[in-house]
């Protein structure tokens, strides 16, 4: 009887030795690690694009400043960019007229230096007159961007009585994903008083964006213009403004 009872055992451990290689040798099992990454905002400035190409950066050239236009504001919601706009060079004249503005002109970037810092090209392209917005806080919780010609034209104490800057054509240019902000079509300013030019909602807005008068070069010079009264005094003379460019963080309508 105990050679039997033995025998039993030794099957049944030898029968539950190889169910175990049985069962944990079919595969090598399943294991789960992970993976992360965290943004944060950044005050760094964002280089101004091309109004064509929003992937592509770009130098723009200020008709009004030989030093370059002045640089973007700095953090996550910015201004990055706004064209100065040059209505040329005209005769005085006692008939109203209409004066168109001169495209923006900038210089593309061709190559990058060892440093991996841009190369752009010495001859200038033309493009469309623009303002750059960029939205990295990383919310969505949207923005508007008002522009206010701060006084009429003037050339010392001469005014350009009547003179009125008309923007037309107005439209949203971006590589980003996120909804895009509304754009105002057409604007007529009026000195000292604010007029939108983009707002982004809720949930819009989050990324570059470039609202452009006119889409290429060819349309730019009627997207925005000048008109004069014939009946305003003219001097000889340059007449200038000021064009100021108000972004907060106050979402759209």
């Amino acid at each position: 009887m105990k050679k039997i009872q033995l025998l039993f055992c030794s099957a049944m451990l030898t029968g539950g030795f190889f169910f175990s290689v049985a069962a944990y040798a079919a595969d090598g099992g399943n294991y789960v690690s992970n993976g992360q990454v965290e943004f944060e905002t950044s005050d760094d400035p964002t280089d101004p694009v091309d109004p064509e190409n929003p992937g592509e950066p770009v130098e723009p050239i200020d008709p009004t400043d030989p030093n370059g236009p002045n640089p973007g504001t700095q953090g996550p919601l910015s201004i990055d960019f706004a064209s100065s706009l040059d209505f040329g060079k005209q005769m005085i004249t006692s008939k109203d007229q209409i004066y168109n503005v001169a495209p923006q002109k900038y210089l593309k970037q061709i190559s990058v230096d060892q440093n991996g810092d841009p190369v752009y090209d010495t001859t200038p392209a033309e493009g469309p007159n623009y303002v750059q917005i960029t939205d990295n806080r990383g919310l969505e919780t949207g923005w508007t961007l008002q522009l206010t010609q701060t006084a009429q034209f003037k050339n010392g104490t001469s005014e350009l009585t009547g003179a009125q800057i008309h923007l037309k054509a107005g439209q949203i240019v971006t590589n980003a994903q996120s909804p895009a902000p509304a754009s105002s079509t057409e604007t007529d300013l009026v000195p000292g008083t604010a007029s939108v030019i983009m707002s982004a909602k809720q949930g819009e807005g989050a990324g570059t964006y470039l609202n452009t008068w006119g889409q290429t070069k060819a349309d730019a010079p009627e997207s925005i213009q000048l008109s004069v009264p014939g009946s305003t005094t003219k001097y000889k003379g340059m007449y200038t403004t000021h064009l100021s460019w108000i972004l907060s963080d106050v979402p759209g309508n």
